[in-house]
């Protein structure tokens, strides 16, 4: 809990931003000043370099053309990678989760990523629209997570990562799972923006950042958050 500034940095803005994906970037400053932690955000653009000092890196959903752009960015700036060595939490959603594999799909064609997760993506059958969830892995202590996700990949995992959660509604990954992580990284197709539906999500973020166990952290009024999860949950029991 030394961390006296907060460092987030909201990578590429101008190609990977899509239904709300910059929330994600408000709830972590909104939870570390709540608790208070001074919180620097930085909006890094494709035309700028990857600052190495960051705290917490996170990457938006986007279309393929920019989803291409930015991959290939990134691997010339070799800096996000660096930063997933160095133990750096990463929060990657929808095409930003997909470009951390090895390839991923993108007009018409197979695209190299970066590497950062053992896994791939390619097209599926259909659509995947609408809201996901699922029970996420018992180590990480979040509990169920909710979303909203709208993409045409499927993403399968290696060896090297595990599910950040088993698919209750939805399709995710591929009908059967949903996201992936492995270290400090986290891939996940939930939109919404995802952190503002699964606090706990955050918090492990931001436990993970300061080095400290999430229960550590001084506990905030989740009220309205829990009040938002309920209602999602409760919507998708009437639908079956």
């Amino acid at each position: 809990m030394a961390l006296s500034t907060l460092r987030i940095v909201w990578l590429y803005p101008d190609l990977l931003s899509t239904y709300g994906d910059r929330g994600n970037l408000l709830v972590l400053a909104h939870r570390a000043r709540a608790r208070g932690i001074d919180v620097e955000p930085m909006q890094v653009r494709s035309d700028q370099r990857v600052p190495t000092t960051a705290d917490i890196y996170l990457i938006g959903g986007g279309e393929d053309g920019p989803q291409a752009v930015a991959a290939d960015r990134l691997l010339q700036d070799g800096a996000l990678n660096r930063a997933a060595e160095a133990g750096k939490p990463i929060l990657a959603i929808c095409a930003g989760y997909q470009l951390l594999g090895s390839s991923f799909y993108a007009n018409g064609r197979a695209y190299e990523g970066l590497n950062i997760l053992d896994l791939r993506s390619d097209r599926g059958p259909s659509r995947a629209v609408g809201e996901v969830a699922g029970e996420t892995a018992p180590q990480l202590g979040i509990g169920p997570i909710t979303g909203f996700e709208n993409h045409g990949g499927r993403t399968h995992l290696g060896e090297a990562v595990q599910p950040l959660a088993r698919v209750t509604a939805g399709v995710g990954n591929d009908g059967a799972t949903e996201g992936a992580w492995a270290g400090h990284v986290i891939g996940t197709y939930m939109h919404g923006p995802g952190l503002a539906r699964n606090p706990k999500l955050a918090d492990l973020l931001l436990g993970w950042a300061m080095g400290v166990d999430p229960s550590q952290l001084r506990p905030l009024d989740d009220t309205w958050p829990e009040k938002l999860r309920q209602e999602r949950f409760g919507a998708l029991s009437g639908a079956q």
